[in-house]
């Protein structure tokens, strides 16, 4: 018996759309990342990027559990002595606060080629709006 391989057909991806406000950061990020992934369809296949496009709004919303908004930390190496920084969650929501999702779901991700082609299909936005409404997405419901 052979096995099955679906036709990737890049002309039929959804686009699916999750609003963040209220939701927790990790089992937001698990939902977004089985989406980007395909895992959520009949035809998944670990090695081919079958997966969705999703717009996540309201960003700036999304909540943490425990005490984790002041005690987690951010770290980032320029690769020079004494070049390491730590941000906190806080300070990161204060700048950049699509930062959290993104990096949430990018830890999901696969750490090879197919990882950093699925988090290029991750459009993340502060607010409501978003530029994407000509694609139609779909509502990606958050359960939690």
């Amino acid at each position: 018996m052979k096995t099955f391989l679906p036709k990737v057909d890049v002309q039929r991806r959804k686009w699916r759309v999750i609003d963040a406000q209220n939701a927790v950061l990790g089992r937001l990020a698990v939902q977004v990342a089985n989406a980007l992934r395909g895992k959520d369809k009949p035809s998944f296949t670990a090695h081919l990027d079958a997966g969705d496009f999703v717009v996540v709004v309201n960003a700036e919303k999304v909540v943490l559990s425990g005490n984790k908004e002041t005690a987690k930390e951010y770290m980032t190496y320029s690769g020079w002595k004494g070049g390491e920084k730590y941000r906190t969650v806080a300070e990161v929501r204060r700048d950049q606060p699509e930062h959290l999702v993104m990096h949430a779901v990018k830890g999901m991700l696969p750490k090879n080629r197919l990882g950093r082609q699925l988090l290029t299909k991750l459009k993340v936005y502060t607010g409501p709006n978003h530029p994407h409404t000509a694609q139609t997405p779909a509502a990606l419901t958050y359960v939690g």
